[in-house]
């Protein structure tokens, strides 16, 4: 097409060039797995982009902490075809994959540890990849009640870069909400409560080892 439109021929290795090193840095998300929602990319790419991640949680282990067996288990609570499980697991752990190079901190209400999805095995198995997050350079921080109302409206996650204003991520069934600039600034401020109200990280390893071994 470059050459039928007589672009010279400099300027044409230039934008083959660059198009060859576009293809090679694209992130798996560029190419949606089948049964996966699209929107599922869109977040998989502003992970991939931040270098500090908070997530607050008031039903479920956040996606980048599940374990397969937990997650199929919401999936099919949820009603997802069953040909569809595997490709948004393949997903999910993909994502789960920047794991090691970002700073990540999952806060969960404490009724979280109170929801076995996949039944009682995968969810002793859920718990102990918890506690084993610490040993991964991932804090795990258990809010228990009272809770301020703030932080009861819904879950978010809060995702920050380095030469980038922070983006806020609200997952809703079947797509998702981004905010920016302004509108991220009273999330600021509740990661900021989370962090003040929180177990700590040893503290909320210790509550989540004692109630596995209650299972």
């Amino acid at each position: 097409m470059l050459a039928y439109y007589d672009v010279p021929a400099v300027q044409r290795e230039e934008l083959i060039g660059s198009a060859r090193e576009s293809g090679t840095q694209a992130g798996w998300w560029s190419r949606p797995l089948p049964g996966v929602l699209p929107d599922v990319g869109t977040l998989a790419s502003y992970e991939a982009s931040a270098y500090e991640i908070t997530d607050w949680s008031l039903a479920v282990v956040p996606g980048l902490l599940q374990t397969e067996r937990y997650a199929v288990g919401i999936m099919t609570d949820e009603g997802v075809e069953p040909k569809n499980i595997p490709p948004r697991w393949e997903a999910r752990e993909r994502r789960q994959r920047v794991l090691p190079a970002v700073e990540y901190a999952g806060f969960m209400h404490e009724s979280v540890l109170r929801r076995p999805f996949g039944g009682i095995g995968a969810f002793k198995e859920q718990l102990h990849h918890l506690e084993e997050a610490g040993n991964r350079g991932h804090a795990v921080r258990i809010l228990r009640e009272p809770v301020p109302y703030l932080l009861l409206m819904h879950s978010w996650m809060l995702l920050r870069f380095r030469e980038a204003s922070p983006v806020l991520h609200i997952g809703l069934h079947g797509s998702s909400i981004y905010l920016h600039d302004s509108e991220v600034e009273g999330y600021e401020n509740m990661a900021a409560m989370l962090d003040r109200l929180a177990l700590s990280s040893a503290e909320s390893r210790s509550m989540i080892g004692r109630l596995r071994e209650r299972l």
